[in-house]
């Protein structure tokens, strides 16, 4: 009898390869990261129940969910906004278990829930020719007073579904941009972003969620 064995794997199993690319130069302009490990939950409001959502998020996350695009970061996970009455849930993989039944838990009645943990991929975009490179494949305004840090959006890149925000600027000061898509078209994403980055010279790897 055949013995089939299922293990988990990235979407950028082959794409992600890790390293330097495209310009040299002492530094690259632009780091790209997938960050694994996450758990994420898409928590939609019943008819009726947006408040008493919006307070269990409250009283598990420790923070308002946000009711515009945006996103907003508490100690255990962040929650960005993805539509009217609606936002996704995102944190570090712990005890998955028993991070989805504290949920189910606390939204009981008031919310229904949709473990998207694997079927998403999260890539993150910084470095100081971060927002010259989406800009070539995104329509959106990213200019500091038109997406400051905490802005969110649904858009599209080349006909994809994309959620995209902003987190706080990383350590080198430069603005840091995260995007959310569907595993079967992280590939495609992902080559589109390196492409659009290789002129600034682009640093790729992994990263865990922290």
């Amino acid at each position: 009898m055949v013995d089939y064995l299922w293990n988990t794997q990235s979407p950028l199993q082959k794409a992600l390869v890790p390293g330097r690319h495209g310009a040299a130069g002492a530094h690259a302009g632009v780091t790209l990261n997938e960050v694994r490990d996450i758990v994420l939950v898409q928590v939609m409001a019943r008819r009726g129940k947006a408040a008493e959502t919006a307070k269990a998020a409250k009283k598990l996350f420790g923070i308002e969910a946000p009711a515009t695009p945006k996103a907003v970061t508490g100690k255990t996970a962040t929650l960005i906004w993805s539509g009217p009455d609606q936002f996704t849930v995102i944190a570090p993989r712990t005890d998955e278990a028993s991070q989805l039944a504290a949920m189910v838990q606390v939204f009981a009645g008031s919310a229904s829930l949709s473990d998207q943990s694997d079927g998403r991929c999260l890539i993150r975009v910084s470095g100081p020719r971060g927002r010259d490179a989406i800009a070539k494949f995104s329509s959106l305004d990213l200019h500091d007073l038109a997406f400051p840090v905490g802005a969110a959006a649904n858009t599209s890149v080349d006909h994809t579904a994309v959620n995209l925000w902003r987190d706080a600027n990383g350590a080198d000061g430069h603005p840091v941009y995260n995007m959310l898509v569907f595993t079967s078209f992280a590939d495609s994403l992902w080559h589109t972003i390196v492409d659009s980055s290789l002129e600034y010279g682009v640093e790729a790897a992994s990263a865990r969620a922290a």
